[in-house]
């Protein structure tokens, strides 16, 4: 397991005592993560939710310090790289301490356990900067990655193949929703095999060739290891983490006609990927350096790095990649919340995620999260009733819908009035884990569509859905949220059930919902649904707009 250091927090001596009181376990603590890798030094710092067992980052650094650049003669960590990283350390270390951390969680990687004096590097930090950090293994890193991307996506019933490139060293790792099943490190890297192999750039087609069938031969135990892991018939989807991955992402998104404003859960196809890595290998390195997508430093290792991923994409069989952007760091902080038991056990964290995740969001915002919860159970009431009259949807889109109604009213606290276009622009830049790309912005999009207008297309909430299924799905998922929010009139919970069925034949097509108050306790009045009534009734042109139906909402019958 990883350590976990003591960072030295000031203490004030002169402070008066206040009386004693119990305040209890808190219910947020902080935590940092240091990550040094063999060509950079990552930096987080965590807030963790000890009631949610999920985190939020509240800081997160990269330096590039290039440890990998060793002595070509000794192995040993250069001198300058070394005075780079102590530099980027110190500053980590106090930048952690001033947001008040009570452990900062340190791993070094291959650079530093491969390096002959990377031992002594590694006493040296003790020793001036009091950080314990911990060298770990090429599988133990590889179960840190797998910790990482379990926290930002849902693996659901299939398997994933997650690729890690690094510096000094490639990480393949065969999980599911239960297990990791394989976990494996290669000696290949984008700094190592730039070092080794990449002298002339661009690279001559000879050279480019000896590099791949090198690449290939490195990879091979690897991958034979993860088809072993497999069972009959799987077929894995391959998540990309890390520096390179996250490289060619940018790049293919700043040639989108919509370039999206994260990266998490980008895909790439295959092909996509092919034609990037033509592109980089004939170029320059004063025209790859001049690509806004990627700082200067990445333009130089790019060209390895992406031969890596085309040539384990072809090995693998994969047809297309999927974008992670959590990878080492934040596994160091999963790993530190199961030690300290804020987790049960990492599977139960991956299959509640987008639960915990959307919880979080909400708290974030300021959401009146009982009232909330009720939007959502009417709205899951009126889902399950619906089915084949409000929509028909087979069901993706009611995780979909619980969200946009934990989220909807997110936007209250910027515009009372116009709630929704600011709850759509906070959930689209809020973090969704667990959560694809497309779905994130379904979520926005249907908490955008519970009120007021209907989508029309030049609405750029309505534009970033692509595909006319998920259309369908935004249009019958906030119509069904906009009768569930209707019925949210006053802070009290006055419904105790909602009746929808279809009109008899006869009457007109259409639906009919029946409203039912709940049982009163001793003491209270009863409850007059007229007002829930009536504001039912306002949704009847646009179920009639959306739907081609009639919304009656009946009165009660008379004792």
């Amino acid at each position: 397991m990883v350590q976990a250091s003591q960072s030295s927090m000031p203490t004030d001596a002169g402070a008066r005592p206040e009386a004693a009181t119990d305040p209890g376990p808190p219910t947020r603590r902080r935590v940092a993560a240091i990550d040094i890798g063999t060509n950079s030094i990552h930096l987080l710092i965590a807030e963790v939710d000890v009631q949610l067992s999920t985190f939020s980052v509240l800081l997160a650094e990269k330096s590039t310090t290039r440890l990998g650049e060793r002595d070509p003669d000794s192995g040993d960590l250069s001198a300058e790289a070394i005075e780079r990283s102590f530099r980027t350390l110190s500053h980590n270390r106090e930048l952690a301490e001033s947001h008040g951390v009570e452990q900062i969680v340190t791993a070094a990687t291959s650079a530093v356990r491969e390096a002959p004096n990377g031992r002594d590097f590694l006493q040296a930090i003790q020793n001036q900067l009091g950080l314990e950090v911990d060298l770990v293994s090429g599988p133990e890193e590889a179960r840190l990655i797998y910790l990482g991307v379990l926290s930002g996506m849902a693996f659901g019933e299939r398997p994933h193949t997650i690729i890690d490139i690094g510096g000094g060293s490639t990480e393949l790792v065969l999980a599911d929703g239960r297990d990791a099943r394989a976990l494996t490190s290669t000696r290949i890297g984008a700094v190592r095999l730039q070092r080794e192999f990449c002298q002339q750039d661009p690279l001559p087609p000879e050279r480019r060739g000896f590099l791949q069938a090198y690449i290939q031969g490195s990879l091979d135990p690897a991958v034979a290891e993860l088809r072993r892991a497999l069972r009959p018939g799987e077929v894995p989807q391959l998540v990309g983490t890390s520096g390179t991955a996250m490289a060619l992402a940018a790049l293919a998104a700043a040639d989108d006609e919509r370039p999206t404003l994260k990266l998490q859960g980008y895909r790439l196809s295959r092909d996509r990927v092919d034609q990037l890595v033509a592109r980089l290998l004939a170029m320059t390195p004063e025209q790859r350096r001049a690509l806004p997508a990627i700082n200067e430093r990445r333009a130089e290792i790019i060209v390895p790095g992406a031969l890596i991923l085309q040539t384990a994409m072809a090995m693998l069989g994969a047809r297309d990649l999927v974008v992670c952007d959590r990878a080492l760091r934040e596994g160091l902080i999963v790993d530190w919340m199961l030690r300290n038991r804020i987790l049960g056990d990492r599977f139960a964290f991956q299959s509640t995620i987008r639960e915990r995740t959307v919880r979080h969001l909400a708290r974030s915002f300021g959401v009146d999260l009982a009232r909330a919860e009720r939007v959502a159970a009417h709205a899951l009431s009126l889902y399950d009733q619906s089915r084949g009259l409000l929509h028909d949807d087979a069901g993706p889109g009611q995780e979909l819908l619980w969200a946009a109604a934990l989220l909807h009213t997110c936007g209250k606290s910027i515009n009372i009035s116009a709630y929704h276009k600011h709850s759509w622009y906070l959930i689209r830049h809020g973090e969704l884990l667990g959560y694809s790309q497309a779905e994130h912005l379904m979520v926005a999009a249907i908490a955008r569509y519970h009120r007021r207008s209907l989508p029309k297309k030049r609405h750029e909430s309505w534009l970033l859905i692509e595909g006319r299924e998920q259309r369908r799905t935004v249009t019958a998922m906030a119509l069904l949220l906009r009768l569930a929010a209707a019925l949210d009139r006053r802070p009290a919970a006055v419904i105790g059930t909602i009746r929808l069925h279809s009109l008899p034949p006869g009457d007109d097509r259409g639906v009919a919902v029946e409203l039912v108050p709940r049982e009163m306790g001793p003491g209270e009045g009863a409850v007059d649904l007229s007002l829930e009534r009536w504001s039912l009734r306002s949704c009847s042109d646009v179920v009639m707009e959306a739907c081609g139906l009639v919304l009656r909402v009946p009165e009660p019958p008379q004792p």
